[in-house]
């Protein structure tokens, strides 16, 4: 086979899941009344911001080799440190100072610091005392979110300082700020990821840690990286859904881990390590939230969602076996 020929094969498969896109938006805008329009696709963005910063991390954690079931509790933690410390209703403390545009900065960094803290933890347990990534993260997953019932009571935070709460109210060219967010995020990580050392020795050690590791490499170290970025990650989307819901409650975010699954496996991120693209992540993401959008706009009961989103993740791992037999025959 010509090398040509080779590369358009590989970027095919690089790219299927936004020529599934198009179709499903294809689709749906023929056949759904007022799916075709703006507003639509707008809140498609907005909605599918806090599953997408989530998604970002588990995907660099799963090309590393490893995987990180702790994000949806971590952004449901660092979401009520927010909303206790800078919310004035139920559990907020409503913390306040001047300048005003430092109070965005200074919860930013503490939701930031409290994922970064979470994912340090995990790969501690797996890097330095080698246990399973899988146990680790889920253990983190339940006491995780023990935490976030454990320092609130069980009860919300409302009134989420306006300084903090404006960022969620602001638009740019009618796409909501937020969503703006998760692709400056997206188009960062993309970039670190293929055009920098880290992003290439992630994708090399997940692809074969103990040949990197002969390489000279620090593998741990990279593997270690990862995780703490996923919590960052996670962190992010925690500040960005407390913004949302101008606080937090104690079931915040659950089912999200799922979602961010769901659009990591979708877009092409292979469970094996090693292969993976982000800006296929955003466009499992946003399949994902169109799905969504067009159910609800059906008016059809809530478990078809899951339904749905159970079959395409079957799929998407079908679909991954199949890619990697197609490059094994490629090489």
């Amino acid at each position: 086979m010509s090398p040509a020929r080779r590369a358009t094969i590989e970027f095919l498969l690089d790219n299927l899941v936004w020529l599934m896109l198009i179709v499903v938006l294809a689709v749906f805008s023929a056949t759904i009344p007022n799916y075709f329009q703006f507003g639509i696709f707008a809140n498609i963005f907005e909605q599918s911001t806090f599953v997408g910063v989530m998604a970002i991390g588990l995907a660099i954690v799963i090309i590393a080799g490893n995987l990180d079931l702790s994000v949806e509790s971590t952004a449901a933690l660092s979401a009520m440190v927010t909303g206790m410390l800078f919310a004035s209703s139920g559990v907020g403390m409503g913390i306040s100072f001047s300048p005003a545009w430092l109070m965005p900065v200074v919860s930013l960094l503490i939701a930031l610091a409290v994922g970064g803290i979470i994912g340090f933890l995990n790969g501690f347990f797996v890097i330095r005392v080698g246990m399973s990534a899988f146990i680790v993260t889920l253990a983190s997953f339940i006491w995780v979110r023990g935490l976030v019932v454990a320092i609130s009571g069980g009860r919300s935070a409302q009134n989420l300082a306006p300084s903090i709460r404006i960022i969620g109210m602001e638009d740019i060219l009618g796409v909501p700020l937020l969503a703006w967010i998760s692709v400056l995020c997206f188009a960062i990580f993309a970039f670190v990821m293929a055009k920098t050392t880290f992003g290439r020795y992630i994708t090399l050690v997940g692809g074969n840690k103990d040949a990197t590791f002969r390489a000279g490499i620090n593998s741990d170290r990279i593997l270690w990286s990862s995780f703490i970025v996923a919590g960052v990650l996670a962190g992010l989307a925690g500040w960005l859904l407390a913004i949302r819901t101008s606080g937090a409650t104690a079931n915040l975010g659950v089912g999200m881990l799922f979602n961010a699954f769901a659009a990591v496996v979708i877009g092409g991120v292979s469970l094996k390590g090693g292969i993976g693209k982000l800006p296929g992540v955003y466009a499992g993401v946003l399949l994902l939230y169109s799905i969504h959008t067009a159910i609800n706009l059906m008016g059809l009961p809530a478990h078809f969602t899951q339904m749905i989103l159970g079959g395409l993740v079957l799929a998407a791992v079908l679909l991954d076996t199949f890619k990697l037999r197609l490059r094994e025959k490629l090489l």
